[in-house]
């Protein structure tokens, strides 16, 4: 029953209107309760006398408030609806609801929901068959048909789910459920985004002749977000977010991160520009915190489109580089690491060691958590390193070692290689070498740098060999075209060791300098967050772990969910029984997101060109309210009010008012008035003194900032020195002193450099760094170095430093590193073996070392005969061309049994402390020019290598 826009759902009860008259009636021939008095009889007696009494009747105005009442609550019984909503779908065919209840229906489910309740209810007064379609349901789903209370059960029973709909399955499972002939009513309610099949879908229900009517919902796409990938960058993680094309309205969101236990750790601004249909919310924190997001998720919005799980393949992974010596800043091109931080710093985070010394660097990189760690030429590994490293590599980690000289001479039982390798190296033109430069193999399937295009113009001259064995191919990453390996590895517990055969600049491989070195050591990085199929499985089953649901929360897996394949080289995606959430276990959790991939774009559903009509509706259209609500309230409210004036009648509210002061509040004034003017008058004076004096103590304290050293430090900076190692024999030490005091004498004499005093260096105490050179005469008597001495005298050579070690044996045993020979020769090997010891040689005829100062044959000391030890330099391509070989830089170890100090020793008058063998006056000359060249050398490096052209100039003179 409507009148106008009011309509009345049991209009019968309206009858109760009539009533109202015999209600009023009723009310003004009852008389209120009369009002309750104190009984006064004098007074009742002096007013005593006769005259008629007329009952009292009930006042007016509360009749009508009565009445009023009455009439609420016989129209709020007969049920009115303001603006009555009209009946959407006319006819008596099924009716067919079909539901977008995918992860974009979750912002706005309840909207749909009543939407559907409502034709529903008006279906059921046709009693037509209703059928129940949900886009995102199992292809088994049950959609009906139902009765009313069916349809509503199952309408409750639907929920929205986290994948993408599929209209196309759905559609079809109406039609294949649908009796032949059979027109229905259809409502489709959208989530107003378009699928790929969307035109053929509609098409094809159109000619299957179904369709009788269509109600087309269309959807609010205001409040629709997808967040598509994030980037992890070296200085911020950024999170991009798209919305449906033709939404340009300017927005600013609030994107949050949370970390693995639901803590919001961060937040970042997500805007869109006018027009913009992407946005992108930039995080600005340090990497380790960035590393903690699992999940970013856009504040208001719940979708799960907008929520973005992250997992260990999103990290920005720390690498740790560690080096056998400090790179040239002049020449970075020279650094072994230069090309490993060019390829790999835009994609991961790279930290470097402060100290070279391998105790000390290896510590300090590992407890920055890396993924990887890089070590270039490191040959000998200290043993509470190799063991720190084991467990760490255990646990997870990645090492990447390169080789070099040094791994080359390196022991063969060094445990952290993957293969073990052959002594010394192949080189193109020497012992095991080719006739040419070789190149690569296309790369072994199981390998991490499977697929990668093998580069032609990549070839190799120098390699380290692995010794052959039954495992070798498969522990083969890359391979040379004569079969030998280039990169190798293995897989320890849960982590992973990688060896490249060659070193990380380009003197031995053209690798380092071409595009396929990146990708190679972008796989390796892979290695570390493989969270899928490894290199050697084709495929690899995770077991759900979490679960997004379609608001965007995390959840317990449920039945329904199966276990995620993820294939190699292959996306994986999400399905009804694969929906979005971490999958795996605690060891290691992939993430699987709706979005993955670039140029994703959300576009508005297109509403199709059919045979038969199409009503426009909305779910927020119907307007409809019920005032049974608001009817039953105000007649509650005026029955309250009703009740309040009964009382007053009554005079219930008269009372005796009694005023008392409160003087609690004064007195409480007056307490802290006196309080405050107690205190003493001089305390802000002493807090004010008391605090001047802190920050003049606090001055004080930060201009005087000298310890204990500094001024030796000072001295040793500002002058140079040449320095010996104590050993602890008087007699050594006093010669050492002796012959460093004789050479400072002679390059004086010789040179314009003027050092400073000889310096005693203990090796386990003092700073090395300050002394270009520094003697170490080996007694077998003294004390064994410990391993942490000798671990910081490697340290200071692989940073430029120079030992020159003097066995000064040679009429015993000359210098040899045969543990048959002497005691002092059999110290220094036990020396040498704690230390990363280049590839040595005899210093050749071409070397600088030979023409830095004075022009050397050879290098006698008090005795002569054994040769000068040199880090190996490497051969020179053309060397007629270039008679004076550098080594790009200067050796770190010379090692003598010539007794250098006794030769250069002096007293304080500078005659010489002991005789040559045999007693030649040139031998000590020589012998004092051998030390000259080899301070200039430390000072110079390679300064004297342009002598490579005397000989054009000496001709061009002489004509």
């Amino acid at each position: 029953m409507n009148f106008l826009p009011l309509a009345f759902g049991s209009p019968f009860i309206l009858a109760g209107l009539i009533a109202l008259p015999v209600i009023w009636w009723l009310l003004r021939m009852t008389p209120p309760r009369p009002q309750e008095e104190t009984f006064p009889p004098l007074r009742i007696l002096a007013q005593v006398f006769k005259r008629e009494e007329v009952p009292s009747k009930s006042p007016w105005w509360m009749t009508l408030l009565r009445l009023l009442i009455a009439a609420l609550v016989i129209l709020a019984l007969a049920s009115p609806v303001w603006n009555p909503r009209p009946v959407a779908l006319s006819g008596n065919e099924p009716l067919a609801i079909v539901i977008d209840n995918g992860w974009a229906s979750a912002e706005d489910w309840q909207q749909r929901v009543n939407a559907a309740e409502k034709l529903i209810s008006d279906a059921e007064g046709t009693a037509a068959p209703i059928y129940i379609v949900g886009s995102a349901e199992p292809a088994n789903a049950e959609i009906g048909p139902y009765d009313g209370k069916g349809a509503a059960e199952r309408l409750q029973a639907l929920e929205p789910r986290p994948i993408p709909v599929d209209r196309k399955s759905a559609m079809e499972r109406l039609a294949s459920t649908l009796p032949a002939d059979t027109k229905v009513r259809l409502a489709f309610m959208s989530d107003g985004l378009a699928s790929p099949d969307d035109t053929e879908t509609f098409a094809k229900l159109d000619k299957s002749g179904h369709l009788a009517s269509v109600l087309w919902y269309g959807a609010n796409l205001s409040r629709t977000f997808a967040l598509t990938g994030i980037d992890n960058k070296a200085d911020s993680l950024e999170a991009v977010a798209i919305r449906p094309e033709g939404v340009s309205a300017p927005r600013t969101l609030t994107a949050a991160a949370y970390d693995d236990k639901g803590r919001r750790i961060a937040e970042a601004p997500l805007s869109f520009a006018l027009g913009s249909a992407e946005g992108t919310a930039r995080f600005n924190l340090p990497v380790e915190l960035r590393n903690d997001f699992r999940l970013i998720r856009v504040d208001g919005i719940e979708q799960a489109g907008a929520t973005r799980l992250i997992d260990a393949g999103s990290e920005r992974r720390t690498v740790g580089l560690i080096a056998s010596g400090d790179g040239d800043l002049a020449q970075p091109l020279l650094s072994p690491l230069h090309y490993i931080s060019r390829a790999l710093s835009p994609y991961v985070n790279l930290i470097e060691p402060r100290s070279a010394d391998l105790l000390q660097s290896v510590p300090e990189v590992l407890d920055a958590k890396p993924s990887i760690l890089i070590m270039a030429d490191i040959g000998t590994l200290p043993q509470p390193v190799t063991e720190q490293l084991s467990k760490w590599i255990e646990d997870g980690g990645t090492l990447v070692r390169f080789a070099g000289p040094r791994l080359a001479g390196a022991s063969d039982n060094d445990p952290l290689l993957p293969v073990k390798l052959r002594k010394g190296e192949r080189a193109l033109g020497g012992t095991l070498s080719w006739s040419e430069p070789q190149k690569l193999r296309i790369f072994p399937e199981k390998g991490p740098f499977a697929g990668l295009t093998v580069p032609d113009d990549v070839t190799v001259t120098r390699q380290v060999l692995a010794e052959p064995s039954f495992d070798l191919n498969d522990k083969a990453y890359a391979v040379l075209q004569d079969g030998t390996p280039l990169v190798t590895g293995e897989q320890r517990g849960r982590g992973n060791i990688v060896l490249f055969h060659i070193s990380p600049d380009a003197s031995w491989s053209s690798l380092p300098i071409s595009g396929s070195f990146v990708e190679m050591l972008r796989r390796i990085v892979s290695l570390s967050q493989r969270t899928g199929a490894q290199e050697n499985q084709a495929s690899v089953s995770l077991p759900p772990y979490q679960l997004l649901s379609a608001s965007g929360a995390l959840t317990p897996p449920t039945s329904e969910a199966k276990p995620l394949i993820v294939e190699k080289d292959k996306q994986a995606s999400v399905s009804i029984n694969t929906p979005p959430g971490f999958y795996g276990n605690e060891d290691g959790l992939k993430a699987l997101n709706i979005f993955e991939g670039a140029n994703i774009k959300l576009q508005p559903i297109a509403q199709p060109t059919l045979s038969v009509g199409i009503t426009p509706a909305s779910y927020t259209s119907d307007q409809s309210i019920s005032l049974a609500g608001p009817f039953f309230a105000v007649a509650a409210m005026l029955l309250a009010l009703d009740t309040l004036l009964m009382l007053w009648l009554r005079g219930a509210f008269r009372r005796r008012m009694k005023v008392r002061a409160k003087a609690a509040g004064i007195a409480v004034l007056l307490a802290g008035f006196l309080a405050f003017n107690l205190l003493p008058s001089g305390i802000g004076k002493a807090q004010a003194q008391t605090q001047a004096q802190s920050q003049s103590e606090a001055q004080e304290q930060v201009h005087d900032d000298t310890k204990p050293g500094d001024e030796a430090i000072i001295n040793s900076v500002s002058q140079t020195h040449l320095a010996y190692v104590i050993t602890g024999s008087a007699q050594t030490d006093d010669i050492s002193k002796a012959g460093m005091r004789g050479l400072s004498f002679a390059l004086m004499d010789k040179t314009a450099l003027e050092p400073g005093d000889p310096v005693g260096v203990d090796p386990a105490k003092d700073e090395l760094a300050f002394y270009p050179l520094i003697y170490w005469p080996i007694d077998p008597q003294a004390p064994m170095p410990s391993p942490e001495a000798i671990a910081r005298v490697d340290a200071y050579m692989q940073q430029g430093g120079t030992v020159l070690f003097d066995t000064r044996d040679q009429l015993q045993a000359g210098a040899s590193l045969d543990p048959s020979a002497s005691p002092a020769n059999q110290r220094l090997r036990a020396i040498l073996d704690g230390m990363n010891v280049p590839p040595l040689e005899p210093v050749p005829d071409d070397h600088v070392l030979t023409k830095s100062f004075f022009i050397m044959p050879d290098f006698p000391g008090r005795y002569e005969g054994s040769p000068l030890w040199v880090e190996a330099s490497t051969p020179n391509a053309s060397p007629r061309e270039r008679p004076v070989r550098t080594g790009d830089g200067v050796t770190p170890i010379m090692i003598t049994a010539n007794d250098f100090a006794g030769a250069w020793a002096v007293d304080e008058q500078g005659n010489p402390l002991f005789p040559t063998v045999p007693n030649d006056p040139m031998q000590r000359i020589y012998a004092i020019r051998g030390g000259v060249n080899i301070v200039m050398y430390m000072l110079t490096g390679n300064y004297k290598s342009d002598q490579v052209h005397a000989k054009d100039l000496i001709e061009r003179l002489g004509n």
